[in-house]
């Protein structure tokens, strides 16, 4: 199957370089550019998009609130949004998961490094630069947050194994390192996570790292 994929960047020569590089590459395909969040959404509709591509600071609407509405809309439901952007800070790292972010990498990644991320989100997964993770555990060390009563009793649904499972994504792995972990299959690891996430009212791998950590069930640096 290719993977389609918007680039969204206010920088032409930068979409170019990303298109050939894409287009290069066995198994992928650019099907639309934008220079703003709107145009984002535009495109991504038009294409078919699996993956957009998405700067954070674009003219008009920006990143964050392009992936917003991504991820709220139904008939958009299917596409991943890779933030690629030059402020790795923590507030834009909590702010793209929350908005339905499936990656986030900094602008000096290799085109390796890019190509396996877009491979990564397309598949489902989530993806952090190590600076974007970095930045998340620090964020939670020195600001923890405690639980709302929503989010007491939404983790209290979860079964023991899916609490396991929770704090396995929350360590980033995949459902293959998960299910090796646990001696169990990547499908069962699969319907888990999938159950958790309906349970916790989420759409994103990403979002669920969030989530545990925020709750506490991981902690910072421990």
């Amino acid at each position: 199957m290719t993977i389609r994929v918007v680039l969204a960047d206010d920088q032409a020569l930068l979409r170019a370089t990303f298109r050939l590089l894409i287009d290069a590459t066995p198994g992928m395909t650019v099907v639309g550019e934008a220079a703003d969040g709107r145009e984002a959404v535009e495109r991504a509709r038009a294409g078919r998009a699996d993956v957009v591509v998405m700067d954070i600071r674009m003219p008009g609407v920006d990143g964050l609130a392009a992936t917003r509405t991504i991820a709220e809309a139904d008939d958009l439901a299917g596409v991943r949004v890779l933030i690629l952007t030059t402020f790795e800070v923590d507030e834009y790292v909590v702010e793209a998961l929350w908005a339905g972010a499936s990656g986030f990498l900094g602008k000096g990644v290799s085109p390796e490094d890019l190509l396996t991320a877009i491979r990564v989100v397309a598949a489902g997964d989530c993806l952090l630069s190590p600076t974007a993770t970095r930045g998340l555990i620090a964020r939670f060390r020195s600001q923890p947050r405690a639980l709302t009563t929503h989010q007491h009793e939404r983790l209290a649904e979860l079964t023991p194994r899916e609490r396991e499972v929770l704090v396995l994504v929350a360590a980033g792995l995949s459902n293959a390192d998960i299910a090796a972990r646990l001696y169990l299959s990547p499908l069962t690891v699969k319907s888990h996570v999938g159950r958790t996430m309906t349970k916790l009212g989420v759409r994103d791998r990403a979002q669920l790292v969030v989530i545990a950590y925020e709750s506490g069930l991981v902690r910072a640096g421990g």
